[in-house]
């Protein structure tokens, strides 16, 4: 830590020194004034408007930063929330849906929150464009699913991508093969905004540019940023003006993340009358997801607390299953007008997530980000939906792509659907280990997709291949030690079993 960031955080600790810290405090924030200004002043005429705008928002995020007191929620204030803040999905489908779902749908807009690489996956540029399912890729199932809406009730549901500068380029050559499709796709981006120095706490860009050697000087600032830059571009205005009233947000790797009719009657056509700006969709927490956001009653309101606000004393409260049964899944529902009236009012708060990262050259920086679900406090009358297991199915990792690449999925019109033929409705445990983290690696040691419909747990460690038409049943564990090598034969039957040591199928 630096010697100025030793000197703010005692001075912030000591009380009656409120005038010391707020010494250091305009200190730090003239100097990053002063580093920004320079960097704008780097822009071409044709950048200005845009960095202009990214970095006042970086500036209001960083004064944030310096004036808050830490990340953690004050314990003793956490509710948990009232029996009807949180409604079970059951309650919502059996009202059923009007006979004019159509003019409903047209008050729809989807958005995917497109603005991540695949690099956790070993590839280059967006991850949406990795292919999950018979050669389609997450951005082919989305357009997909909403041609198909269209089609079936004569709708007009655009999709609209939040791109970030790292897949904008890529995102918008691609657009091009749905150009016939029946699905209207705009794209905005979100901002970019520089990296700080962990030590001297200022920006390590010198200039506007994020090519070349400047690539790690910049970074999208996480997907709360979808309400000011969703607003900043226009497009907001442009869909109100069409008539538009909700959206419908989820990450575009939740290929659960469908549209739901009975959840959007719910809220265009509310039982009492009074409608709902903000809707959370949550979900039951089981063992994989302790660490999931979960949603509290905090001063009288809705509010989504993380794992990182919650002082350490409490994590393990907080990952307890049986106090906070539920967590966040990022699929929102947002009504439109609030998001405008809220963002003119300047009045959505959001905690600032500090995510530190170390550089290839080693540099230590830190990333000032904020999350799309924590808003939900400053919409009025939100609500939480506690949906099926099945509207989260997010694929982070080659583990989660082997499941939805097997049979115990059906693809139908872009929805991927659990297979009836397995009976339990509950997805495997699936644990590949480094050898498989990459696609290229992963695709390469399955000749073909493993039946996997009688499997309940599946451990793969070290160098191992799979044949074609290989069935895993119950419970299978395969570790090939360092040097070793397993390579499961074709047709071959594994049901809860252990292989390790050294198997190698030899071609004759």
């Amino acid at each position: 830590m630096s010697a100025l960031l030793k000197d703010f955080s005692q001075a912030m600790s000591q009380a009656g020194s409120s005038q010391f810290q707020e010494v250091i405090r305009q200190e730090l924030e003239y100097s990053m004034k002063v580093e920004l200004d320079k960097i704008l002043a780097t822009a071409h005429s044709n950048e200005i408007e845009h960095t202009k705008k990214d970095l006042e928002g970086f500036k209001k995020l960083f004064h944030r930063f310096l004036q808050e007191k830490g990340p953690s929620v004050d314990w003793g204030k956490i509710q948990r929330p009232p029996e009807d803040s949180i409604q079970p999905y059951e309650k919502i489908k059996a009202r059923g849906l009007p006979d004019n779902i159509a003019s409903v749908l047209n008050k729809l807009v989807v958005v995917k929150l497109n603005g991540g690489l695949g690099t956790s996956m070993g590839c280059k540029g967006p991850k949406s464009l990795i292919g999950v399912r018979n050669e389609n890729t997450f951005l082919d199932l989305t357009v997909q699913q909403i041609e198909h809406l269209n089609k079936s009730y004569n709708t007009d549901v655009p999709l609209v991508l939040m791109n970030s500068f790292n897949t904008d380029d890529d995102t918008k050559k691609i657009l091009q093969k749905y150009s016939h499709s029946r699905v209207k796709i705009y794209t905005f981006n979100q901002s970019r905004y520089p990296r700080i120095n962990k030590e001297t706490l200022l920006p390590i860009a010198k200039d506007v540019s994020y090519s070349g050697e400047n690539t790690e000087c910049w970074y999208p600032p996480g997907h709360g940023d979808i309400y000011a830059s969703f607003y900043n571009s226009g497009l907001l205005d442009n869909l109100i003006a069409e008539g538009k009233e909700y959206i419908f947000v989820s990450n575009i790797d939740n290929l659960g993340a469908t549209v739901d009719l009975y959840i959007l009657n719910h809220l265009m056509n509310p039982p009492n009358g009074k409608r709902c700006e903000f809707v959370m969709e949550v979900t039951n927490k089981t063992r994989a997801d302790v660490k999931g956001g979960t949603l509290t009653q905090y001063e009288n309101k809705l509010r989504l607390v993380e794992i990182a606000q919650v002082p350490k004393a409490h994590v393990d409260e907080f990952k307890s299953v049986s106090k906070f049964k539920i967590f966040n899944t990022n699929n929102l529902w947002i009504a439109l007008s609030a998001i405008k009236r809220l963002q003119e009012k300047n009045a959505i708060d959001m905690e600032i997530i500090v995510n530190p990262k170390t550089l290839d050259g080693g540099l230590n920086v830190i990333q000032l980000e904020t999350a799309v679900g924590a808003a939900i406090k400053s919409f009025e009358n939100s609500l939480g939906i506690n949906v099926p297991r099945s509207r989260f199915l997010p694929v982070k990792t080659t583990s989660d792509l082997l499941l939805v690449m097997s049979n115990l999925y059906s693809l139908n019109a872009g929805s991927l659907t659990m297979s009836e033929k397995r009976e339990f409705p509950t997805v495997p445990l699936v644990k590949l280990g480094s050898s498989f983290t990459k696609v290229q690696d992963y695709l390469r040691r399955f000749e073909s997709i493993p039946d996997m419909l009688e499997l309940d747990h599946l451990t793969v460690s070290g160098d191992v291949t799979f044949g074609k038409n290989v069935s895993l049943k119950g419970t299978v564990i395969i570790i090939a030690n360092h040097g070793d090598r397993i390579d499961i034969p074709a047709g071959a039957l594994l049901e809860n079993k252990i292989v390790s040591g050294n198997l190698r199928i030899l071609d004759h």
